[in-house]
């Protein structure tokens, strides 16, 4: 019989969406744990555990009040000055209340340095609007009390229910060619991987910046055309994208702030997960 941990109230902001879904899923049988979703969803209205949050018309402060929270999961994904404005809140919640923040950051917040992967503590630098907003962000909560942050970096993340995925799936079985990206060199993560470490996270009262993913570095088109093969697709159209006639790199690696080996993963294990 799985026992509740009482000591921790848990928020996901972003639960409905597919890592947000799956953070949920892993840590409610353990944790009270709470989440919000943005849009009309019958399922998500009769769930007393879950509260409907559009972050470009809500408040925060009404949910945070309502759950009062000892720990944020901020997954949230759309607008990117909304999101920062949502996140002002939060830290000022933190600051009030001793709570902590987990927050899932990613990979483009170095999608500037392209000769070489990034480490934790390398400083953040970024050529798209995406790593710029993302960088904005994690500046504001360096700022806080370190105890009281975690900062995720996430790479591509794939899995049999993930976007990238679906997609794949859906221009295989139209007839369209997918495009792959040959000199980009990066690693990538499950969301089943994800949860666990975020869990462990919580578990150990872990804080500061992490990087979540796989210990081994691949092609972008070597590996997506290897998730193809997983298909069993034969003879599949692939586009090739050349953005620069150099390798480049897109890839975080954990050096001073590493988990247990049972929570890092190679990317050969995320392609016998994948339950095709």
């Amino acid at each position: 019989m799985i026992k509740r941990n009482t000591k921790h109230r848990i928020l996901i902001l972003g639960a409905s969406g597919f890592i947000g879904e799956a953070i949920y899923k892993e840590l409610c049988p353990y944790f009270k744990t709470f989440g919000t979703y943005r849009t009309d969803n019958y399922s998500y209205d009769k769930n007393q555990h879950y509260f409907q949050y559009n972050f470009e018309e809500d408040d925060i402060f009404e949910i945070l009040e309502a759950v009062q929270p000892t720990i944020i999961i901020s997954a949230l994904r759309g607008n990117f000055s909304a999101q920062i404005i949502a996140h002002h809140h939060i830290a000022e919640y933190l600051i009030v209340s001793d709570a902590k923040l987990i927050y899932l950051s990613s990979a483009n917040v170095f999608d500037a340095y392209s000769k070489f992967p990034s480490y934790e503590l390398d400083k953040t630098l970024s050529h798209s609007s995406y790593g710029h907003f993302k960088i904005k962000i994690e500046n504001m909560l360096l700022r806080l009390p370190i105890h009281q942050v975690a900062i995720l970096r996430l790479p591509m993340v794939f899995g049999a229910q993930s976007p990238r995925i679906k997609e794949i799936k859906a221009f295989v079985k139209e007839g369209l060619p997918v495009e792959v990206f040959p000199n980009l060199i990066m690693n990538v993560t499950t969301e089943t991987k994800v949860t666990q470490q975020i869990h462990y996270i919580i578990n150990q009262n872990k804080y500061g910046v992490f990087h979540l993913g796989s210990t081994d570095l691949v092609h972008h088109d070597d590996f997506t055309k290897e998730i193809i093969e997983a298909l069993g697709v034969n003879r599949p159209l692939i586009k090739q994208v050349f953005t620069t006639n150099d390798n480049r790199y897109l890839a975080i690696l954990a050096k001073s702030n590493t988990l247990p080996k049972h929570l890092q993963l190679e990317s050969s294990l995320i392609l016998e997960e994948l339950d095709y």
